[in-house]
């Protein structure tokens, strides 16, 4: 099966899942302990069974790695895919609707194709690595911004120090903490907001591989905080911070958080 063409069926089958948690503290119960070593959340716990369910009946990776169940393999199917079943689960049990699904295949390491739905408004962001990024099948492009005193960026810490971002802030126009990861690095390549930053140094493969692809194959740049070509582990214990901007305030973005 073509991997766009799964996640759709994926995504309907989550948002249906989900549809009874969303708004609701239910939704919020911790049912155990998750591969990454974070509280799986009951409607995190739906939305990944209903994805394992169908890539056991459909054939399109042979390794799974999700955040609530670890690394699943399956005995057909190439490739791994990286899944976020929800990511935005606070924004989903509060009734924020900015919450999303997030799937990304890679062969031999390298991430290939992404597909990222805001599961509450059906946006729906996707890339390949040879072609353009899109929203709902139109080409994105980032943001022409270059001077920081315009910038719109997203910022998400937590229980951080902010003496770390105060400079930045006393340059930039804007800040958003918007609470999705993967949704706002598509924030970026659709040039809606000029840069996100994650500062928690939690931040998984499965959050980030299909946003990251979005992000990149609309002129956008992702690195680590120093500037450097991130890399993920296919380990959701293992967790890392990054930069994404419109390229052009790249360097200076590092320059002020440094």
């Amino acid at each position: 099966m073509d991997f766009f063409a799964a996640c759709e069926q994926v995504a309907g089958i989550v948002h249906d899942e989900i549809s009874p948690f969303i708004g609701e503290p239910a939704g919020g119960e911790i049912v155990k302990m998750g591969a990454d070593g974070t509280p799986t959340k009951k409607i995190d716990q739906a939305a990944e069974d209903a994805v394992v369910r169908f890539l056991e009946e459909n054939a399109l990776c042979s390794l799974l790695v999700s955040e609530e169940a670890g690394k699943v393999r399956f005995p057909e199917g190439s490739g791994t895919i990286f899944l976020d079943p929800v990511d935005g689960t606070f924004n989903a049990v509060a009734g924020i609707p900015f919450y999303a699904l997030s799937l990304a295949w890679a062969e031999n390491g390298v991430v290939q194709k992404g597909f990222v739905r805001n599961l509450a408004t059906g946006e729906t962001f996707t890339a390949e690595a040879d072609k353009p990024a899109l929203l709902d099948g139109k080409v994105l492009h980032v943001s022409r911004t270059t001077n920081l005193a315009s910038c719109a960026v997203s910022v998400y810490g937590r229980k951080f120090d902010p003496d770390c971002v105060m400079q930045l802030g006393q340059k930039i126009r804007r800040w958003r903490l918007l609470g999705a990861s993967a949704l706002e690095l598509c924030y970026v390549g659709a040039g809606r907001i000029d840069a996100f930053i994650d500062l928690r140094g939690t931040l998984r493969v499965t959050d980030a591989a299909a946003g990251m692809l979005v992000c990149s194959r609309a002129g956008g740049k992702v690195t680590d905080l120093d500037g450097n070509d991130i890399r993920f582990p296919e380990d959701v214990t293992v967790g890392r911070s990054l930069i994404a901007t419109n390229g052009s305030i790249h360097h200076k973005v590092i320059e002020y958080l440094r």
